[in-house]
């Protein structure tokens, strides 16, 4: 695509190079790394997302100090003098307050930037990336990066390239190292990485006021999950949104969750909508399972009879319903003693588990006799079925784990695997290890973590 190329000077007096595209609420994209946006056509998945992410919205683009466009005899390449960059291309852009995508090692230039202008951002998406880069590799990594890059450009590049995924997709991360190769220089590459290894913009993040979004593939191959669970931990108010897949970067594998979780954030078609906070995955195939069961059920019933068992086994039933309305889940099916519900936000499930709790302890304090009931969570893609009545069942690995932790737990207890823990980072749930258990159908012990209820 031909894009109108503009200039502006950054505070430390670099010419940056930048576009500007399209119409409706403005969207600043930083670059993943060194990639000229006057290159995208290199990386034609890339070059899609991109005008995806643009649909609906005035798109600004720019090239970073020292590659692409932008003036190449760069010396300083620290996380503030970035932030200096973004900071000269949305007030030259003149398209105000706008909302800022970064990703990859775009994200604590953003954060800097973040904290220091907040009254400049209406949003914040940082995708797949850090606020300190010995968190994602530790110091000799980066230096055999930089001594890489500054010695054999060609091979650094493709290797920085095929860290985004080269298993799955060799022909997009070709693509990408060929984009890396023409937009800077080896040397220009081993400045960056070696300025940005000791920096930490950790402390910033609980200074950002704006909305913010942090997105993050589960399977990353690039950076771990537990680097976005940290960063929403500390941005106050922040959504973390986990994805399916295992490529790194947004464009390739399923860019369509990403699409969604953005639109969802900043509202498709130009009109910006308010973050569901309950909200922590996207709509699809993705669910939280929770089921239920009394504890001592057949010897309730043996000891009550037939009717005065029923008559409780009803109590159970519409107290467990209500509250499942109440917080978004799904009946899926009921089993005389017990639940299977779904919920597309993992948040809600939680939430969810720790109402029953509090339901039934509520209940037991004025019911002749107690109900006990025990309750686990997982999260993942079940497969789901329609049954010969036309309701939608729910099967697979993700319900037969949900099932199991359910098993495990005792009465009146909350158990969850480390998937709903880790969607829950920063949430404000307390989870405690409640160790690693040995469940029928895994070869594995199953490390399972107890939801605190209690008031």
């Amino acid at each position: 695509m031909e894009r109108e190329v503009r200039y502006c000077t950054s505070e430390d007096g670099v010419r940056i190079a930048y576009a500007v595209e399209g119409s409706g609420p403005p969207l600043l994209v930083c670059p993943i790394y060194v990639e000229s946006f006057s290159l995208h056509h290199l990386v034609p998945a890339y070059e899609e997302f991109i005008a995806r992410l643009g649909k609906g919205r005035t798109l600004v683009l720019y090239d970073p100090g020292g590659a692409g466009l932008s003036q190449r005899d760069v010396d300083d390449f620290g996380y503030a003098g970035d932030s200096g960059e973004i900071r000269a291309v949305a007030e030259a852009s003149g398209v105000g307050r706008l909302a800022l995508w970064a990703g990859t090692n775009s994200g604590p230039r953003a954060i800097e930037y973040a904290a220091r202008y907040p009254d400049s951002l209406t949003h914040l998406i940082l995708y797949g990336t850090f606020a300190r880069f010995q968190a994602a590799y530790p110091a000799d990594s980066l230096r055999s990066f930089a001594s890489l890059a500054a010695s054999n450009w060609d091979q650094a590049s493709q290797l920085f390239a095929d860290m985004n995924g080269r298993r799955e997709f060799p022909e997009e991360t070709a693509q990408l190292a060929e984009c890396f190769r023409q937009s800077t220089t080896g040397e220009v590459a081993a400045k960056g990485i070696e300025q940005a290894a000791d920096e930490d913009m950790t402390g910033r993040l609980s200074e950002i006021q704006t909305p913010t979004l942090v997105l993050h593939r589960i399977n990353d191959p690039l950076f771990p999950l537990e680097l976005s669970r940290d960063m929403a931990a500390r941005v106050p108010d922040a959504r973390l949104v986990t994805l399916p897949g295992t490529a790194h970067l947004a464009a390739f594998g399923d860019p369509d969750s990403v699409i969604e979780a953005v639109d969802s954030f900043l509202g498709a078609g130009g009109e910006r909508s308010d973050p569901d906070p309950a909200r922590t995955v996207p709509a699809g195939g993705f669910r939280t399972i929770l089921f239920t069961d009394i504890v001592g059920h057949t010897e309730m019933m043996a000891r009550l009879g037939d009717d005065k068992g029923r008559e409780v086994l009803r109590e159970h039933e519409d107290v467990t319903r209500e509250v499942l309305r109440t917080h978004g889940g799904t009946e899926v099916k009921t089993m005389g003693d017990g639940f299977m519900a779904s919920f597309t936000s993992v948040v809600k499930g939680v939430e969810c588990a720790i109402a029953l709790q509090r339901a039934f302890a509520e209940r037991n304090e004025r019911a002749e006799e107690p109900l006990e009931v025990r309750v686990g969570l997982n999260a993942g893609e079940p497969i789901e079925e329609d049954d010969p009545d036309g309701r939608t069942d729910l099967f697979g690995e993700t319900v037969i784990l949900a099932s199991r932790i359910a098993a495990a737990a005792e009465g009146g207890e909350v158990l969850a695997s480390l998937a709903v823990r880790e969607l829950c980072a920063g949430k404000g749930f307390l989870f405690a290890d409640a160790g690693a258990h040995a469940m029928r159908g895994f070869e594995e012990p199953v490390r399972v973590f107890a939801v605190k209820w209690q008031e």
